[in-house]
């Protein structure tokens, strides 16, 4: 009875091992997920091209997806741009043939969240181009937009509540707004870091942050990362005073600053240090800093 209770077992493994494979949580793809959460998008697109390599993972698009999805968050990377020329086509015609497939509607019902803010960080690519006289650029990168997520439901609202920016309605914020940001902050100088606080009894960098744009009208999500999930991103060279700037410690998204340089002048953050309170730190003399960041975004744009 045992042997062939045991045959059996052998007998159905065999069958449907990949079945079974293709339902079970695999842990290759939650790493995709993780590292493309996290903004390291060279890491996913080098990760998904070597399983793209392997039979083993062909039973499922999340490879193909993965690849396609951080392709598109590094054509905005200037000079990765330069190094792959191609790689907007390339991420548009990967994308095109996932489309094709059967279970398409199924991936992006699943990935509907990652799908929102790389339709939403494309369409601020798009609204910087515009602003910028690039037109060319900017028909190519919204003809992009507009034919990879047409059909795909429900990408226009943010988590936050919010609404995917229109380029065409991108209405820059007045300067002196950004001026009222600067003063509340440096208002907050020499109070203390406190684990949690969110008042100017003490601050840790998210709540410093979050308190400074609350006073001015924007209200901002509690942690750091989902600031910057929330943010609308924008270029390092186009960062202004009022602006976020935010670290990566090698585990995510870490650390928050405004930033209070405007475009060519040394990059400098008023921010909640954890030895010294809120103090003024000129990033570009600092290493620790510089080989941190991680990412800019902004609240300020309308």
């Amino acid at each position: 009875m045992y042997m062939k209770l045991k045959h059996l077992i052998v007998t159905v493994v065999i069958l449907f091992g990949g079945s079974f494979s293709s339902l079970a949580q695999n842990p290759e793809f939650d790493k995709l997920e993780m590292y493309f959460d996290q903004g390291h998008y060279k890491r996913v697109y080098r990760r998904a091209n070597r399983m793209l390599d392997k039979p083993e993972y062909d039973f499922s698009l999340l490879p193909k997806y993965y690849k396609s999805i951080s392709m598109l968050q590094l054509s905005q990377n200037e000079y990765w741009a330069m190094r792959h020329p191609y790689i907007l086509d390339d991420a548009k015609e990967l994308f095109l043939e996932i489309r094709k497939d059967e279970d398409a509607k199924k991936l992006f019902a699943a990935h509907k969240y990652e799908l929102t803010w790389v339709k939403n960080d494309l369409t601020s690519w798009a609204a910087d181009l515009k602003r910028r006289g690039e037109k060319e650029k900017f028909e190519k990168v919204q003809e992009i937009i507009d034919v990879l997520f047409e059909g795909i439901d429900q990408l226009d609202q943010m988590p936050d509540g919010s609404t995917v920016i229109d380029p065409d309605t991108l209405v820059v914020a007045n300067p002196d707004f950004r001026d009222e940001i600067i003063i509340t902050a440096k208002k907050q100088l020499g109070t203390p870091y406190v684990w949690a606080g969110s008042t100017p009894d003490g601050f840790d960098c998210s709540g410093f942050t979050s308190y400074v744009m609350a006073q001015n009208g924007k209200n901002l999500p509690r942690r750091a990362v989902d600031q910057y999930n929330s943010s609308q991103k924008i270029k390092e060279k186009n960062a202004q005073k009022g602006d976020l700037i935010f670290f990566d410690n090698g585990s995510g998204i870490s650390h928050v600053g405004i930033v209070v340089s405007d475009p060519g002048e040394p990059l400098t953050m008023i921010h909640s240090s954890s030895s010294k309170g809120i103090i003024i730190t000129d990033i570009t003399k600092s290493e620790y800093w510089t080989k941190r960041i991680s990412g800019f975004g902004t609240y300020v744009t309308n």
